[in-house]
């Protein structure tokens, strides 16, 4: 491990001036993923800034009726919390399917969206990863490909986005609340994270120095009927084959208004827009269902790889989104 400063700063303003100043520096949430990152050599900075004092720990309504939800709440705290449970089922379910019971009890809500992939690639300093070294090529062509992505990639890399949390809070239309060296700004979080194209190793928009503080969540009948469901190699602790987070609004039979994301599938939590338009005011079906999914998943590309590729990852997210949508547009959904 590299040698490294320490910060621990009283106010948002100063952890903002401290990785500022230093092109070296890096923001400790958690640590949850830094800290493996600095075992492994793949993070290797001049200085780790503690923000955990000084972002918000609060959960409370806001002015519109939606939630805020501050940086430094605790994974498991914000799981349990009852508002959450009660009217955004698909963010305590997506929480409790992530890591474990003791990860969560340490992990950020502010740090967990910006967890870096888990590709063995990337996390194998001895192996070419244009994410953690740019230019320097991608061993998961070709390598181990299982895991990997069938929406968004690029040549320069096909790695996955690991965050449930970062599932939930795209599907709920959640927006991210910023501070940099320019001052405050507010981002969907749906424009946070960024596809790979030729520069794999920028995860999101965040410029150096920018802090997320918070995040809000808008009301809507939608967000209370949602859920997450995650495929995974086993029941727990492990990350998603494949996950579906969706929220919907039927009404007089029809579908009023739906949200959904994928995720396991792309670099970045991935919103599915053509799949919503499909369902957008249409009858709930087996139909309708398979005619969504298709919808999204015409781009998608399946990479062949030495463990046997992610062919079987278009099928899953047909056979999953389908699951969860009968689930929410049944009279009573079950839990």
């Amino acid at each position: 491990m590299k040698t490294f400063t320490f910060a621990k700063p009283a106010t948002v303003a100063e952890a903002v001036r401290a990785v500022t100043a230093d092109p070296g520096a890096v923001f400790l949430g958690g640590g949850t993923n830094l800290v493996d990152h600095l075992k492994l050599g793949v993070a290797r900075p001049d200085r780790v800034v503690d923000v955990t004092g000084v972002t918000p720990a609060e959960i409370r309504e806001d002015d519109a009726g939606g939630l805020f939800v501050g940086a430094a709440v605790r994974n498991s705290d914000l799981a349990a919390h009852a508002t959450v449970r009660e009217r955004y089922p698909v963010l305590a379910e997506a929480l409790l399917s992530g890591a474990s019971a003791q990860l969560r009890n340490m992990a950020t809500t502010g740090g967990n969206p910006l967890q870096r992939t888990r590709c063995l690639y990337f996390q194998d300093v001895t192996t070419p990863c244009n994410k953690r070294e740019p230019g320097s090529g991608c061993s998961a062509l070709g390598g181990a490909t299982r895991q990997h992505a069938i929406l968004g990639a690029s040549d320069a890399c096909v790695a996955t986005h690991p965050s449930d949390l970062a599932v939930a809070l795209a599907v709920l239309d959640a927006r991210v609340h910023v501070t940099g060296p320019v001052g405050e700004r507010e981002i969907a979080f749906t424009e946070l994270h960024r596809l790979p194209g030729d520069h794999p190793e920028r995860d999101t928009v965040l410029e150096h120095g920018e802090l997320i503080t918070g995040f809000t969540l808008p009301a809507g009948p939608w967000a209370r009927r949602s859920a997450y469901r995650k495929v995974r190699d086993r029941a727990s602790y492990a990350f998603a084959l494949v996950s579906i987070a969706a929220g919907v609004s039927v009404v007089d039979g029809k579908i009023d208004d739906v949200r959904v994301a994928f995720g396991g599938v792309a670099h970045k939590p991935w919103r599915a827009t053509e799949a919503e338009a499909v369902l957008r005011g249409a009858r709930p079906g087996e139909e309708v269902y398979r005619a969504a999914a298709d919808a999204e998943l015409a781009g998608a590309r399946a990479l062949d790889g030495v463990d046997g590729g992610n062919a079987f990852k278009i099928p899953l997210v047909r056979r999953t989104l389908a699951a969860v949508l009968r689930e929410l547009t049944t009279e009573e959904p079950t839990r």
